[in-house]
C-alpha cells in the first residue's frame, strides 16, 4: 500500500507542477492531510459558500508561500481532483485557482 501512495503522490506532484501557475513555486513534496483541515468555505459569486472536501477524509496537500506575495497557495489532491487555492492569514479570504480531475 506504501508503495501505491507514493507513486499517486509523484503523480499529483507532477499535476501541480504542470499547471505552471507564474507565482507558485515548484511542488516537492505532498503531505498527508485531514479533510476538517484543508476544507476551506469557499463563497461563489453566487454567494453560496460550499466546502470542496469531506471532514473525515486524508488528502495529499502542501501549503506553499505565493512567490512575491503576503498570500499562501493551498494544494489539495485526492484520487480524481486538484484543486489549486489562494488565502490570506489563517486561512481567510480563500479563492480557488484551479479545480479540476487530473486522473
Amino acid at each position: 500500500m506504501a508503495i501505491e501512495l507514493e507513486h499517486m503522490k509523484d503523480q499529483i506532484i507532477n499535476a501541480f507542477n504542470e499547471l505552471h501557475i507564474d507565482d507558485l513555486p515548484e511542488v516537492k513534496d505532498l503531505n498527508e492531510l485531514k479533510g476538517s483541515f484543508v476544507n476551506l468555505d469557499y463563497t461563489f459569486p453566487s454567494g453560496q459558500t460550499i466546502k470542496l472536501w469531506k471532514d473525515d477524509r486524508t488528502y495529499l496537500g502542501n501549503e506553499l508561500e505565493k512567490i512575491g506575495g503576503d498570500r499562501c497557495y493551498g494544494l489539495v489532491a485526492d484520487e480524481q481532483y486538484l484543486l489549486v487555492c489562494e488565502y490570506g492569514e489563517n486561512g481567510t479570504n480563500s479563492e480557488i485557482v484551479v479545480y479540476k480531475r487530473w486522473n
